[in-house]
């Protein structure tokens, strides 16, 4: 399996931005996609953003479209989330995970799926 290490988190004020990091040991081919998802407290996981490994087609919750965008660099096994115009309901602990990207749910998740520890994301004044 991948393994995953999620940094960049903290603490940001309503309309500020972030950027979370994703390092993935192994190689690209091991995933067909990479992608984060979230979880508030109370609520269900979101499956919140997706690259697809082969094509690099993005996709996006509406929740965070127009906001946030995701990025990797293939050759530092990286994988980013640019949080912009955050709002206090973005605040969540953000996970890194390999899945399949679609635009139904952003990113199916398996029995084979890689998470990462997660990262807390709180936005608040």
């Amino acid at each position: 399996q991948v393994q995953l290490v999620e940094s960049g988190g903290g603490l940001v004020q309503p309309g500020g931005s972030l950027r979370l990091s994703c390092a993935a040991s192994g190689s690209a081919l091991d995933y067909l996609g990479i992608g984060w998802f979230r979880q508030a407290p109370g609520k269900e996981r979101e499956g919140i953003s997706c690259v697809d490994s082969n094509s690099g087609h993005t996709y996006y919750a509406d929740s965070v479209k127009d906001r946030f965008t995701i990025s990797r660099d293939r050759a530092k096994n990286m994988v980013y989330l640019q949080m912009n115009s955050l709002k206090p309901e973005d605040t969540a602990v953000y996970y890194c995970a390999t899945g399949v990207c679609n635009t139904l749910m952003v990113i199916r998740t398996s029995t084979t799926t890689s998470w990462g520890q997660g990262t807390q994301v709180t936005v608040s004044s």
